[in-house]
């Protein structure tokens, strides 16, 4: 007899069950599946099952394979998730949480079975699976110093929720990014330098804290990854980043941002795209003013104490061109009517002046012809909960403003107080 394994997470529901009424408990339980084949002097070819084993039933049940497969449903197997349709007994084995490349691995070594082909596998002896084997199963590792960190060890590959803090690490594991079911990343009170890209292939990452490292930018590729749909917590907090990236916006889904204690001159100037930011903590930095975008966000708190704001100026600064230039005249067109662009269609140095365009008051945009203007603007009306931005009780802080015409500018009594 001969076996090969695959951890996972399995349900296995029964085809009757919708006919009598009743439904599946709709959650797997943590399993490992043992394919087996059994050869004997009475039958030469080989007789092929499936036995699934839990932490309750370590002995596992068993499934016949031979020519008994309905039906395999892989269109999520990238994700670790697969289920295979028996005939007999008339069951769906779900099957989630795998490491995906074990995961297809399995599946066609089961295929072969279901056909009567003889899997090529090592020969042992089929025993109960002991305790030590659903170890793999965990989802939640906190490793606080050096001396704990896994150096010959691999993570198990169903994490969910991984911190390694005070581990002295200068860049992040690679290890790591090998572990797709990861929700929750922390790697605070670290030494690391730069984030690679592919922390953007962590398909289901909604936590990722990174508070006092050395980090001195967060990337574009990062802000363009499936980080833009699953990221909702990060946490740059004591870092060394001056300013981030425009695309920085575009993590649609981030509803707490904290940036605390970095050198930022600048928040990104499309900050007000972040529509589901609700938490914003940024003191201790060098922010001169706040950008003109900053109107648009609606948080429950904020946190902006400790910067060099800088008193509004009384002057405006004017840059209006006359006539306009055909480059500001055919942006404008085309970020007034949404029409899409990309560096496959126009030159990269374009792409990033309508990236970067300025937003006016009335709704429109502009690029290089403008007036710019400052006033104090009070935080409450972003904010349901401010703290104080200096030690004199302040809740205001100056906001850049733009306008794309003179007439722009005389029609904006704010500035004309």
């Amino acid at each position: 007899m001969g076996e090969m394994k695959l951890h996972c997470e399995v349900e296995v529901i029964s085809r009757h069950l919708p006919a009598l009424g009743l439904r599946n408990r709709g959650k797997g339980v943590r399993a490992v599946l043992s394919l087996c084949q059994q050869t004997s002097r009475s039958q030469p070819s080989a007789r092929a099952f499936l036995l699934i084993s839990t932490l309750k039933d370590k002995r596992g049940t068993r499934y016949e394979l031979r020519e008994n497969i309905e039906q395999f449903f892989t269109k999520f197997v990238d994700e670790g998730k697969a289920t295979v349709r028996l005939k007999e007994p008339p069951v769906d084995i779900c099957l989630s949480k795998a490491n995906s490349s074990s995961l297809k691995g399995f599946l066609s070594a089961v295929r072969l079975a279901h056909r009567g082909c003889k899997v090529d596998i090592p020969v042992s002896t089929l025993t109960p699976v002991k305790t030590s084997e659903f170890e793999n199963f965990k989802t939640k590792m906190v490793i606080t110093s050096k001396k704990d960190y896994p150096l010959s060890k691999n993570f198990p590959y169903s994490l969910e929720h991984l911190q390694t803090s005070y581990c002295g690490l200068v860049r992040v594991d690679m290890r790591m990014l090998c572990l797709k079911n990861l929700r929750k990343l922390d790697l605070s009170h670290n030494h690391i330098k730069k984030l690679p890209a592919t922390i953007g292939d962590l398909i289901h990452l909604q936590e990722l804290n990174l508070n006092d490292n050395h980090l001195e930018s967060f990337s574009v590729a990062l802000c363009q990854s499936t980080l833009q749909k699953s990221l909702r917590t990060l946490d740059l907090s004591k870092n060394k980043i001056k300013a981030l990236p425009v695309q920085f916006c575009q993590l649609h889904e981030l509803t707490n941002l904290k940036l605390d204690d970095n050198e930022l001159i600048q928040f990104p100037c499309k900050i007000g795209q972040l529509i589901n930011l609700r938490f914003l903590s940024a003191a201790r930095n060098k922010l001169p003013f706040l950008p003109s975008e900053f109107r648009n966000l609606s948080l429950e708190y904020l946190d902006l104490f400790g910067n060099t704001f800088e008193q509004p100026k009384v002057l405006p600064v004017i840059k209006l061109q006359a006539p306009l230039t055909l480059l500001e005249s055919s942006a404008r067109t085309i970020l007034y009517n949404r029409i899409p662009y990309g560096s496959h269609i126009i030159p990269f140095h374009l792409c990033q002046d309508l990236d970067t365009a300025k937003t006016c008051v009335c709704g429109r945009f502009c690029l290089n012809s403008f007036i710019q203007g400052t006033t104090t603007m009070n935080l409450h009306s972003v904010a349901h909960t401010v703290v104080l931005v200096d030690n004199m009780g302040g809740t205001e802080a100056p906001i850049v403003s733009y306008f794309c015409s003179l007439g722009c500018y005389v029609n904006s009594s704010d500035m004309l107080k």
